[in-house]
């Protein structure tokens, strides 16, 4: 018998309390091992529309519904006694009429309440006059009935959107108010089609399943629709795979234009992108894995720019391995600078990596050794790091005619001959001390892995790749080159916080042609996700000219709006924060974060902790969420994580956008790039 989970299954067990899910994780195993053992006390559910319904008793109150058949057993949710048939009672399991996708679809039922008048004889004397005919009164704050969003839409269309045949009267008449109302009782196709829709995209038609000539039958649990929302397990080890490892759903049912992008051959390097929550990581992690499954005894990278976000990485790749731990031998999942650092020291034994402290002094020491300038520390230091270093520049010609992409500071021949004195002194400083910076460690890996026979890497995923540096970038096209599924790229350039633009095509990756964007977005909800769009455009184009459309993205849930509060002072500002994370029912410590622009505001997220007499955990590159601690950061390390509720605190003027970064801008069009990030950030 084919044994099968439901998403919905995953969701009803995880609102189950510790011990209950205990209890329900030993019948599914036995259900696995044996489900036609008379133990487990099927029940068939007699008021349900479903005749395959049935309940499994779990414990005294706690109740499996499953969807049977000979040659099937889906288990569908789980919940106490009464709420568990209530649940069964309002849904079915069918073939959607024209995809041909297996479907759970909720029962659509209208209820009108219907007062019966009660008539009494009375004696009305006949009116002298005609009155005035009454004017109706129309409330000031009534709202005017808003238009049909679908009405001009055919039902054949509205079913080639996955809408099931008895919601298409619910479809055509919905208005704005109602859309995220009705998208919360339909299967997550049409929802999303229906969503897209609203906001002025086109959605593709869901696939059609179409028989083959070898079988007769189609098996609608395949349509790609149908693979988003129910998993097959084969053995005992998928099933504990599905059940200790649950994860978010998103991660294990992908959706098809996920599976795709996992899925595809590419015939050089390509870049999924896509706003924050649409599942780019998702993609990054199964696309990894998938290289290691289908081709033996290669070896795969996939890597991020954060060992906190690595972290996180490695170990959801152990969850999705679960079952196959030994694939895991070939793939590596580790943080570029660690990455780098490895394969270093097989070049240089017991090399030192400068720390930004160490940077600073030698540049301030080498410009007090130059006189006839007012060039600041804070403007050496990024004129080195964006420029000099991050393009390992060696000579003065090299420096005078470099291109400043992202340093758009005007500097004469003088100024920069000025500069290149400084930088020069610096580099030979820094070897005199024994220091490599990671540009130069990248750079040298890049021209050795070049002149390797084999690179280290087979294939290479790179998650949050925007904000890959340019050294980088030269170490990962050395490693990929130009073969094909050799690298691929998962990032927001939305989210470009940490380096400036540059090109990549001068680097030698060619993206063009093979660039996706994801639209769907799986973990904001739809306020947070409006709210966030307002400080970016619709489009945001890279160096290269390839332009990455924000348009026509879409939250697939609703959400509290988010709360804005002006405080008149810190202390009311830390009053304000405490009373609203006291008015969040039923949430820990660990479930919230605070989070603030940069380490000068974190004391006034200790303020709050301390109204609230909560222990803090201050996250940093090596820490992470702890349990039982209230979380503090700044905005540089929350990227990635995710917390239940979010404070961000302290967004002051001179704050965000920092003072300290306009500060060091000497030209009016270096705003631009300071403004761009800043944004970003928040």
């Amino acid at each position: 018998m084919q044994l099968r989970l439901a998403d919905t299954l995953y969701s009803s067990l995880a609102k189950l309390s510790g011990d209950e899910q205990k209890l329900i994780k030993t019948t599914v195993f036995d259900l696995q091992a044996n489900p036609s053992n008379p133990g487990h006390q099927f029940h068939k559910l007699d008021r349900a529309k479903d005749p395959n319904f049935w309940s499994v008793r779990v414990s005294r109150d706690i109740r499996l519904i499953v969807h049977r058949t000979e040659s099937s057993l889906l288990l569908c949710y789980v919940d106490h006694h009464d709420d568990a048939y209530r649940w069964a009672e309002r849904r079915k399991l069918e073939t959607h009429p024209k995809t041909g996708a297996a479907q759970i679809v909720e029962i659509r039922e209208v209820v009108r309440n219907i007062e019966v008048p009660n008539y009494i004889e009375v004696d009305v004397p006949a009116p002298t006059s005609m009155p005035d005919e009454p004017k109706p009164v129309i409330p000031s704050s009534a709202k005017p009935k808003q238009p049909a969003l679908f009405d001009s839409y055919s039902n054949d269309t509205l079913l080639g959107y996955g809408v099931p045949l008895e919601w298409i009267e619910e479809a055509k008449s919905v208005d704005e108010d109602g859309l995220f109302e009705l998208a919360t009782h339909l299967p997550a196709e049409a929802a999303e089609a229906l969503l897209e829709l609203a906001v002025g995209g086109t959605p593709k038609q869901s696939a059609i399943l179409v028989p083959n000539t070898a079988e007769s039958e189609i098996n609608p649990f395949e349509h790609p629709d149908a693979l988003r929302r129910f998993r097959t397990v084969q053995n005992i080890d998928e099933l504990t795979e599905a059940l200790d490892y649950p994860w978010e759903k998103w991660a294990i049912f992908l959706h098809p234009a996920q599976r795709e992008l996992v899925d595809r051959e590419y015939n050089g390097p390509a870049r999924v992108s896509g706003s924050a929550g649409t599942g780019k990581t998702v993609v990054a992690l199964h696309r990894a894995v998938h290289l290691a499954q289908v081709n033996p005894d290669v070896k795969v990278l996939l890597t991020t720019f954060s060992p906190i976000l690595a972290n996180q990485l490695r170990t959801k790749v152990r969850r999705l391995l679960a079952s196959d731990p030994r694939i895991g031998e070939r793939l590596e999942v580790s943080d570029l600078n660690e990455v780098g650092r490895r394969l270093y020291d097989s070049i240089d034994k017991g090399f030192r990596i400068v720390s930004q402290g160490e940077l600073t002094n030698i540049l301030r020491l080498a410009a007090d050794s130059v006189p006839g300038h007012k060039f600041t520390t804070g403007f050496l230091l990024t004129e080195w790091e964006e420029i000099v270093d991050a393009w390992q520049l060696d000579s003065w010609e090299e420096y005078r005619d470099v291109r400043r992409l992202g340093r758009k500071t005007r500097l004469n021949e003088t100024q920069r001959a000025i500069l290149w004195d400084i930088f020069k002194q610096s580099k030979s400083d820094l070897v005199d001390q024994g220091f490599v910076t990671y540009a130069e460690l990248f750079t040298k890996l890049a021209e050795a892995t070049k002149l390797r026979r084999n690179p280290p890497f087979d294939f290479v995923v790179v998650d949050e790749a925007q904000d890959v540096s340019i050294p980088q970038l030269k170490f990962l096209a050395a490693v990929g080159g130009d073969r094909p599924n050799a690298l691929i790229f998962a990032g927001d350039l939305g989210q470009r916080i940490f380096q400036y633009p540059f090109s990549w095509l001068s680097i030698g990756v060619d993206i063009r042609g093979r660039s996706r964007s994801l639209k769907i977005n799986y973990r904001t909800s739809h306020q947070i996700r409006s709210h966030a769009d307002r400080l970016l455009g619709n489009s945001v184009t890279d160096v290269d000219g390839i332009q990455e459309d924000r348009k026509g993205t879409i939250s697939v849930f609703n959400g509290p709006t988010p709360v804005l509060h002006v405080a008149k002072s810190e202390d009311d500002e830390s009053a304000c924060v405490a009373n609203w994370i006291r008015s969040l029912d039923g949430l820990s410590p660990h479930d919230v974060c605070l989070i603030v622009r940069s380490d000068a505001q974190l004391d006034r997220c200790q303020l709050v902790a301390k109204v609230l007499s909560f222990p803090t955990r201050i996250l940093s590159e090596n820490s992470e969420p702890h349990v039982g601690n209230l979380s503090i950061c700044t905005m540089h390390y929350a990227k990635g994580l995710e917390f239940r509720a979010v404070v961000v605190m302290a967004c002051d003027d001179e704050v965000i956008p920092l003072q300290e970064r306009i500060e060091t801008v000497s030209d009016d069009s270096d705003l631009d790039e300071v403004y761009n990030t800043e944004r970003h950030l928040l």
